[in-house]
């Protein structure tokens, strides 16, 4: 068992390396009435591609087949996962994202029932010919009501112009045609491949005790062989952007619009997050709320509170994007891409990089009281081997001079740019 401790912000993380290969952490808040309890897998929609471990053959699954196997398993053999979780008295979700399979519950009372539930039922998949079947119907209606959806397809649009190779640009949930090839024994490999415990954590955010934790971790956790590292295969993208526009319609009121960069890849731990948050600095300077060109265009009726942006950094894909409802996206699009031609010119001004330095700093400390919050952004940095809490450390650090260095390099790209239209 060990403790980091973060004087300045006056938090601690306790971890515990489990003998099956599992990382568990608790984050105790004291005081706190709420516990929140998540079970995750470093395993996500864009792993459709990777050489299983004892294996030398790639294997290619269908697309959507991460989101289809947290969907199966809260389909237990003696009924649902989310009416046993509804007896206890807590709240259930799960959710797939790129890189990430989240299992998690919040309870006020009655922890331990509920946390030996995450790790029973996420231990047990439940599958049989017929409710995959099922399923595919259920997962069909789902993805039909996303294409209809105008803020994910114009984000999706995007990331399609942005990426011609890398999965990133699919859909999580896959396609109706990818889903209809998935099968039992496909989930099963996945399964067996990916939710190993030592490619899993577990984090415990709430006024709880760590030993607790770890000594329900150990009597539930089942120990299997380390199987050995899994590779995941990923396309080398060619530089620069698939395409630079991307127009459709759909049945919107006003038109929507999301521009962005592809970043550039091969950061990991320290200077990942260093690079994600002088991104999110940057977006803020450029074009956040107390930015000026924000107030021109929403004083011009061009935008309004609908437009944000955000910065997104992983091992094997990375992008900024920003976007919204403009009545003129095309217009509005043209004088972005002048504030940032200008602003590369004149350069960033230090008073405006410390004010916006103290307000995401602000922001960061802020957030350490929701636990939903310090879980939802641990689990992806942990699986990069960096700590959320680290965040304090980064603003402590990070220079103007970093900021240029990164602003230069990101947007030397002509952004790309996805517009919905009403039909």
């Amino acid at each position: 068992m060990k403790t980091l401790e973060f004087e300045r912000i006056r938090e601690k993380v306790i971890r515990n390396d489990h003998p099956s290969g599992l990382k568990v952490f608790v984050i105790p808040k004291k005081g706190y009435h709420k516990v929140y309890a998540t079970f995750a897998t470093n395993y996500g929609s864009i792993d459709n591609t990777f050489i299983a471990p004892g294996e030398t053959e790639q294997t290619r699954v269908p697309d959507g087949i991460a989101h289809f196997l947290e969907h199966k398993l809260f389909e237990q053999e003696d009924g649902s996962v989310m009416d046993k979780f509804s007896k206890l008295g807590s709240q259930p979700n799960a959710y797939t994202a790129f890189t990430q399979t989240v299992y998690l519950f919040s309870c006020t009372e009655g922890f331990e029932e509920n946390f030996r539930l995450l790790l029973d039922y996420v231990q047990h998949p439940y599958l049989t010919d017929e409710n995959v079947e099922k399923e595919k119907g259920i997962i069909a209606q789902e993805i039909k009501m996303y294409e209809d959806n105008a803020d994910w397809r114009v984000f999706f649009n995007l990331l399609g112009a942005m990426y011609e190779k890398h999965p990133v640009k699919i859909d999580i949930a896959g396609t109706v045609e990818s889903i209809s090839q998935i099968t039992k024994e496909t989930l099963y490999k996945c399964y067996h491949t990916f939710y190993h415990p030592s490619n899993m954590i577990l984090v415990v955010v709430g006024d709880v005790e760590a030993e607790t934790v770890f000594k329900m971790t150990d009597e539930q956790i089942i120990t299997r062989d380390n199987p050995g590292n899994i590779q995941k295969v990923f396309p080398e993208e060619t530089h620069g952007h698939k395409s630079q526009l991307v127009e459709s319609k759909l049945a919107v009121a006003v038109p929507q619009f999301q521009m962005g960069i592809r970043d550039r890849v091969g950061f990991t731990g320290y200077d990942l997050l260093k690079r994600k948050i002088c991104l999110e600095m940057i977006l803020s300077m450029l074009m956040g709320r107390s930015s000026v060109l924000y107030n021109q265009l929403y004083n011009e009726g061009l935008i309004n509170q609908s437009f944000g942006s955000e910065a997104t950094l992983e091992e094997s894909y990375g992008f900024t994007a920003w976007g919204g409802q403009s009545k003129d996206p095309a217009g509005c699009a043209q004088r972005i891409r002048e504030a940032i031609q200008k602003a590369q010119q004149e350069g960033l001004e230090q008073s405006h990089f410390e004010r916006i330095r103290k307000a995401h700093e602000g922001r960061f400390i802020r957030s350490l009281n929701s636990p939903e919050n310090i879980s939802h952004e641990f689990i992806p940095l942990a699986f990069k081997g960096m700590n959320y809490f680290e965040h304090a450390r980064v603003y402590a650090e990070l220079t103007l001079a970093d900021a240029q260095r990164v602003f230069q390099e990101h947007f030397a790209l002509e952004p790309a740019l996805s517009i919905i239209w009403p039909s």
